[in-house]
């Protein structure tokens, strides 16, 4: 197996093994029994738990909502169709078991941010860099004259991704798509509220 694709096997096994425990329950040698790799094997790409698990963060997470949301929002002629048609997407696709562990990035955010701030940094690159993709696409809105000029994008932006996740948390505790789809379907109609009146 090839440095590269030993780097990325013990990157899946752990991005894995914390979305089930959580970071700080998160066991090396469950991640290496998953892989059939040697501790040494893990250090020479990881020097720490902590690097490993930020890596996690911006090799797993950050790189999976940029693929799924931000780059095609970035891409879209109309950012707008494209984020609403995402939002739909998720919330005639997602079942139950979806929820059963939560969203990663939400759930390393309420564990981690509050007693590790180099977490805390990463995590909020992420969060940060999700919020400007949202003003954009509502600044591109504007331009377009599907968002009311009087819209803050900036602070509806902050909203949408914190409202977002909020939809996570709470099916999380539910354990229930159906929670999520109300909840999005109420942050859909929010987007859509932004438009001028007819």
């Amino acid at each position: 197996m090839t440095p590269d694709l030993t780097r990325e096997k013990i990157l899946q096994a752990a991005a894995a093994e914390i979305h089930r425990q959580g970071f700080q329950a998160a066991s090396i040698a469950h991640i290496l029994a998953s892989t059939g790799l040697t501790k040494g094997a893990l250090y020479h790409h990881f020097p720490s738990k902590q690097a490993l698990g930020l890596a996690v963060v911006d090799e797993v997470i950050r790189k999976g909502l940029e693929e799924r949301l931000l780059n095609p929002l970035r891409e879209a002629n109309e950012p707008l169709d494209t984020l609403l048609a995402y939002m739909d997407n998720r919330i005639r696709e997602l079942t139950d078991d979806a929820f059963e562990l939560g969203c990663p990035l939400n759930n390393l955010v309420q564990e981690m941010s509050p007693i590790d701030e180099a977490f805390k940094t990463h995590l909020d690159h992420i969060l940060h860099a999700w919020q400007v993709v949202i003003e954009q696409a509502l600044n591109k809105g504007q331009t377009q004259n599907r968002i009311r000029q009087d819209v803050d994008c900036k602070a509806a932006a902050l909203f949408i991704v914190s409202a977002w996740e909020g939809c996570w948390g709470m099916a999380k505790n539910r354990q229930s798509a159906q929670t999520f789809r109300s909840c999005m379907a109420q942050l859909s109609q929010f987007v859509l509220s932004l438009a001028p009146a007819a």
